[in-house]
């Protein structure tokens, strides 16, 4: 591990250098805590297709993507072309215009629950809004999500995300708040009904990524069939948040994916275009609910604000740009996806069994996560299972920084590929995953 750390340290003495200065402004030196790895991170300086080059002058193939959102690469020459011809007509006016009716007709047409649409800024708004209209609608307080299940770090989700699950996420939160929102376990129809049937009096409703960031662990069919069910009978509603997901594991997201249509969905990162997006969809009587036409009386209706950047020309239209390319090459793109996806998991667990290093590498379509268990052939089908069934040491510093020192960036061991990602990317992750499997196997 010396060698690792001193050959990363060795090809990144600027961005060091530069974290260095930035612990001195900007507490722990970063704005986004998923940005920050041991010993330091490396500063981004240019991104083009499938790979990004930092500070000194490394390349690496980029599997962060960023955070899951390009799905047709860094810089698409379609939305950079595009997004130019816009700029003259200014950024930011803080009116309403065309481009957002356009977009909203769009994730209409697209995604299978959306009927009505209601823009924000980012995922965390999206989750904290759709919470507040399930909420509104129902009349009711509790809110169901999976152990482990990331929605952003708003307050009325921010619960039971990191180890140990017992002690809570942050300082700053109202204690009282953790009795509204409590967790099911995954993949698990006979302990999630449970929880369901215990708060189906005052049950507003249950969130659930259905392919969890935490691990790309897909949900069993039968298990969001049963949360459908179960959802329907006690009169709460359904969420998807769809935000890694949507767009990405199929055009229409999970829920065209499965088959299973929900109440509610979030959606953000790929239908931004490469611009801040959050967004809100859903049933249309339920979205109403924040209509002030229709519900004059503040009283009567849920407030979503959107935020003053919300629905800004530039974001619409890279959104739009997105949509319309993706819809236009679904044929070909999801299938390209699904299938470079499968070669690099099953290259990359392939790589670590040679070298005699019990791995498991999870995904769907085109995401991807490795998890080293703690005992061999630990069974692992939940992000639950993942905090506290795998070792994430060996997955954060020891894969990721010999990972690196190969150029290829991953995140929680793995990421998400796009359409820019080339057959030698492929072919380069998996020789780096050979090659670094020994030297941790050594």
């Amino acid at each position: 591990m010396e060698e690792v750390l001193e050959r990363y340290r060795g090809l990144s003495r600027q961005s060091e250098a530069l974290f260095k200065r930035a612990e001195k402004v900007m507490p722990g030196g970063i704005s986004h805590s998923y940005r920050y790895y041991w010993p330091y991170p490396v500063y981004s300086v240019r991104a083009k297709g499938s790979k990004f080059w930092d500070l000194d002058g490394n390349e690496y193939v980029d599997l962060w993507m960023a955070h899951y959102a390009r799905i047709t690469g860094h810089a698409p020459d379609f939305i950079i072309d595009g997004l130019a011809q816009k700029l003259s007509e200014g950024l930011h006016v803080g009116m309403v215009n065309q481009y957002e009716v356009e977009f909203a007709e769009m994730l209409c047409d697209i995604i299978p629950c959306a009927k009505k649409v209601r823009f924000c800024c980012t995922g965390t708004e999206a989750t904290m809004y759709a919470i507040r209209l399930a909420r509104g609608y129902t009349e009711r307080k509790v809110i169901l999500k999976i152990e482990g299940g990331w929605h952003g770090p708003n307050s009325n989700l921010i619960y039971k995300i990191n180890t140990p699950l017992e002690h809570g996420e942050s300082l700053g939160l109202l204690p009282e708040m953790s009795k509204y929102t409590k967790t099911i376990p995954f993949n698990d129809i006979k302990g999630a009904i449970e929880a369901i049937k215990e708060d189906a009096g005052d049950l507003a409703g249950v969130i659930i990524e259905p392919v969890p960031g935490t691990g790309f662990i897909p949900a069993d069919v039968h298990y969001l069939e049963a949360l459908r069910e179960e959802t329907l009978r006690v009169g709460a509603l359904l969420i998807f948040d769809e935000i890694i997901t949507g767009f990405r594991v199929s055009l229409g997201g999970a829920q065209e994916e499965f088959g299973i249509e929900p109440d509610l969905c979030t959606l953000g990162k790929v239908a931004g275009g490469g611009m801040p997006m959050g967004i809100v969809v859903g049933r249309g009587d339920i979205m109403d609910m924040c209509n002030h036409m229709k519900r004059p009386n503040k009283w009567e209706r849920v407030n979503i604000g959107g935020g003053t950047f919300s629905g800004t020309p530039i974001a619409m239209t890279a959104g739009l740009l997105q949509l319309r390319y993706l819809k236009e090459n679904a044929n070909w793109i999801y299938s390209k996806l699904k299938e470079m996806g499968e070669r690099v998991r099953r290259g990359v667990e392939e790589a670590f069994r040679q070298n005699g290093i019990d791995a498991q590498c999870n995904g769907y379509g085109s995401l991807y996560q490795v998890t080293f268990p703690l005992q061999k052939d630990a069974e692992i089908r939940s992000p639950r299972d993942i905090l506290e069934r795998t070792d994430s040491r060996k997955r954060d510093v020891e894969y990721k920084l010999g990972m690196m020192n190969e150029g290829i960036f991953v995140v929680k061991g793995g990421g998400a590929l796009s359409t820019e990602h080339s057959e030698e990317d492929i072919e380069k992750i998996i020789r780096a995953t050979q090659k670094v499997a020994k030297e941790m196997g050594s």
